[in-house]
């Protein structure tokens, strides 16, 4: 396992963010084949269209590759399937490797994003609300990030998918 020096992830191997060639090229084949509840998140919050948020898919952090990280806020957005429902211990361990270095992470489930889109941005943003800017990052063109103290009721619609049944558990 990596140590943590004072500056973050290890980097004794020269890759940014401590990561490998192979966790890069995993993070590239991931972003070829996202979810459909992968894109359509992906949709909402690409391009800083959530709140002037600056997010990247399918981001490699350390030893790990994370759906969706917003840099400027530390903040980790992880989209689950059923999958995860058998990883329940590997995920509450990545989540505290990831918090030990100043990451927030927060979970949805695919039918949460498909079927509650709005509530499920709600939650993004107000997570991202009450962090602070993390340290030698600013918002875009290098400002700060504005935020209203109010969060709009409606947003726009998945692009994508009505999502099929399921507990639309956030």
């Amino acid at each position: 396992m990596r140590t943590k020096p004072s500056g973050g992830w290890d980097t004794t191997t020269g890759r940014v963010r401590g990561t490998t060639r192979e966790v890069e090229a995993a993070a590239r084949e991931l972003r070829q084949r996202m979810t459909p509840a992968e894109r359509v998140l992906w949709n909402a919050l690409r391009a800083d269209r959530l709140a002037g948020l600056p997010f990247r898919r399918q981001h490699p952090l350390g030893p790990f590759v994370v759906d969706f990280a917003c840099p400027t806020r530390k903040l980790v957005v992880e989209v689950d399937g059923d999958v995860h429902l058998d990883r329940a211990e590997e995920d509450a361990a990545r989540t505290e490797l990831l918090a030990s270095y100043g990451w927030e992470v927060i979970r949805f489930r695919n039918e949460s994003v498909l079927t509650d889109l709005p509530s499920v941005l709600r939650h993004i943003r107000a997570a991202a609300e009450s962090r602070p800017v993390a340290p030698g990052r600013q918002g875009p063109r290098n400002r700060p990030i504005p935020f209203s103290t109010t969060l709009p009721e409606t947003l726009p619609s998945p692009t994508l998918g009505g999502g099929v049944g399921g507990e639309g558990q956030i």
